[in-house]
C-alpha cells in the first residue's frame, strides 16, 4: 500500500468509519430513548385498562405488566400519585432516569453507561404521559432487554456503516485513480520518456490535464523541457561549431604564418608608405596567429590564462584606435583617446587588445549601421584598488534582446547579422584578469562599457578559483 491510490483507499475507509461511529453513538442514544418511551406508552395503555375496570384479577394484571415489559406503573393525576399496576421487584432500584428534562449529551452518556454495564439492573424511568393523560408516568424495568436491544441495533448500524464505508471508499478510490493517479502517472511517463532522449522535441509533454493544479504542473514541465531541449541543441551546435572552428583555425594559422613571412620581408622595403603600413600589418597578422593558437587551445580545454605583465595602456589603446580608424575608412566616425601617457597597468597585452578591439569594433559597426556620423572614445583612470577603462560611443544603443542576454554566446548579438560572440569573449577575458566588464548605460544617446581591473593580486587568485 505504498502507492498513492492504495493509501487514499485506506484513509478514505478510516475516515468514513470514523464518521459512521460519530453517527452511531447519537443513534444508539436515540434508540434507547425511543425504547424507554415505548415502555412508558405500553405501561400507560396497561394502566388505562385497569382504570376502566377496577375488578381486574391478579393474572390479568401480571399479563399486562409482562406485555408492557415493566414491574410496576405509577401515574400522577390531579396532584395524586397512584400506583396503578404493581408486581414484585427482584432487586433494589439501581438508578432513575427522567426523560422529561434529558438533553442530548445526557442521553448519550446514559446510553454508553447502559452498554458498558453488563449486569442486569432495575431502573426507574419517568416521562410524560401521552395525550396529556396525567402529570407524569413512572415505571420500573430491567436493563437486560434494553441493553440487548441496543447492542443488536448498534451491530446492525455497524454492519451497514461498514458496507457504506467500503462502497464509498471503492468509489473514491476509482475516482482518485481516474482523475488524480492516472494523470500523475502520465506526467511521470512523459518525464521518463523525455529523460531517455531530451534532445528529441517530440518527447516534450503536451499539457492536457483538466485539473487546474495538475495542468499548472504540466505547463511548468513543458516550459522547462522546452528550454532544456533548446539549450541542449545550442550546446550541440556550439560543440560542432567548436570542432569546425578548431579545424579552420589550424589551416588559417598555416596561411597566416606564410603571410607573416611576406610581411616581415615588406619591412625591408624603402617605400615610406610601406614602411608605415608594414608594422601595422605585421602586428595584425601576429595577433591573428595568436588568436588561432588560442582557438586551438580553447578547443582542447579553456581560454588560456592571461600572461600578466606591466604594460603601458596608451600603447594598446592607440594601436586599437589606429586599426579601427583604418577599418572605418570613408565612414564619418571620429575616435578620441583620453589615456594618461604614463598609466601602466598589469594585464595580458594580447588579451586586453582583444577586449578593447571587440568593444570598439562593436561601437563602430553600430554607428555605421545608422548611416549617421558618430564618435567613439576610450578613456582610462585609476584609484587605490583598480584601473578603469571606459569605452563610449554615440551610437543607437543596444537592442532589447542584446540587453537581456548580454555576455551570453550566440544570444547577445548587438547588431543585425552579428552572432553575439564579441561581448561574450571580452567578458570572459576580463574575468580571467580577475576584473569585470559592465554595461553602464545604453540608449538613444549612446552606449558606455566599463572595464575594471583590480590591482590586488589576491583578487586575481580568487577569480581564478
Amino acid at each position: 500500500m505504498n502507492s498513492l491510490s492504495g493509501r487514499f483507499l485506506i484513509l478514505t475507509t478510516i475516515f468514513v468509519l470514523l464518521a459512521e461511529v460519530l453517527i452511531l453513538v447519537p443513534s444508539v442514544a436515540r434508540f434507547r430513548e425511543d425504547y424507554l418511551l415505548s415502555r412508558l406508552e405500553r405501561a400507560q395503555i396497561a394502566s388505562l385498562a385497569l382504570l376502566a375496570d377496577d375488578m381486574i384479577d391478579t393474572e390479568l394484571e401480571k399479563e399486562l405488566l409482562e406485555n408492557a415489559g415493566v414491574f410496576n406503573v405509577v401515574l400522577r393525576r390531579d396532584q395524586v400519585r397512584q400506583l396503578v399496576l404493581s408486581s414484585p421487584i427482584p432487586q433494589p432500584i439501581h438508578a432513575t432516569y427522567d426523560l422529561r428534562q434529558a438533553g442530548p449529551f445526557q442521553l448519550i452518556r446514559d446510553a454508553l453507561g447502559t452498554i458498558a454495564d453488563g449486569e442486569n439492573r432495575v431502573i426507574r424511568v419517568i416521562g410524560d404521559p401521552v395525550r396529556q393523560a396525567g402529570l407524569l408516568i413512572e415505571v420500573t424495568m430491567e436493563t437486560a432487554p434494553l441493553r440487548a436491544a441496543m447492542v443488536e441495533y448498534g451491530l446492525r448500524i455497524l454492519w451497514l456503516s461498514a458496507i457504506v464505508s467500503v462502497l464509498a471508499a471503492l468509489l473514491l478510490f476509482l475516482a482518485a485513480r481516474r482523475f488524480i493517479v492516472q494523470p500523475i502517472s502520465g506526467v511521470v511517463s512523459a518525464m521518463t520518456s523525455y529523460a531517455e532522449a531530451p534532445e528529441d522535441a517530440r518527447r516534450i509533454i503536451a499539457p492536457s490535464a483538466s485539473l487546474t493544479e495538475l495542468r499548472a504542473a504540466e505547463v511548468a514541465l513543458y516550459e522547462m523541457q522546452t528550454q532544456l531541449t533548446a539549450s541542449l541543441k545550442q550546446k550541440e551546435r556550439l560543440a560542432q561549431l567548436g570542432g569546425a572552428v578548431a579545424k579552420i583555425s589550424h589551416d588559417l594559422r598555416n596561411i597566416l604564418t606564410s603571410a607573416q613571412l611576406f610581411a616581415d620581408r615588406m619591412e625591408a622595403s624603402e617605400d615610406p608608405a610601406v614602411k608605415r603600413a608594414a608594422p601595422k600589418l605585421v602586428g595584425s597578422i601576429s595577433r591573428a596567429v595568436n588568436l588561432c593558437e588560442s582557438t586551438l587551445a580553447f578547443g582542447k580545454a579553456e581560454e588560456p590564462p592571461p600572461a600578466l605583465s606591466r604594460v603601458r595602456l596608451a600603447d594598446i589603446v592607440g594601436d586599437v584606435i589606429e586599426s579601427e580608424r583604418l577599418a572605418a575608412g570613408e565612414y564619418d566616425i571620429s575616435f578620441a583617446e583620453d589615456v594618461p601617457a604614463g598609466l601602466v597597468i598589469r594585464a595580458d597585452p594580447e588579451q586586453l587588445h582583444r577586449v578593447l578591439a571587440n568593444l570598439v569594433r562593436n561601437a563602430s559597426q553600430a554607428i555605421i549601421a545608422t548611416g549617421k556620423p558618430g564618435e567613439i572614445s576610450v578613456r582610462a583612470s585609476e584609484d587605490d584598488s583598480a584601473w578603469q577603462i571606459v569605452v563610449q560611443d554615440t551610437g543607437p544603443g543596444l537592442p532589447k534582446k542584446a540587453r537581456e542576454h548580454l555576455f551570453q554566446p550566440f544570444q547577445g548579438g548587438a547588431r543585425k547579422g552579428g552572432i553575439g560572440l564579441g561581448l561574450a569573449i571580452a567578458a570572459d577575458l576580463v574575468r580571467g584578469h580577475g576584473g569585470r566588464l559592465d554595461l553602464v548605460t545604453t540608449g538613444e544617446s549612446g552606449t558606455q562599457f566599463e572595464i575594471t581591473l583590480p590591482k590586488q593580486i589576491v583578487a586575481l587568485d580568487e577569480a581564478a578559483e
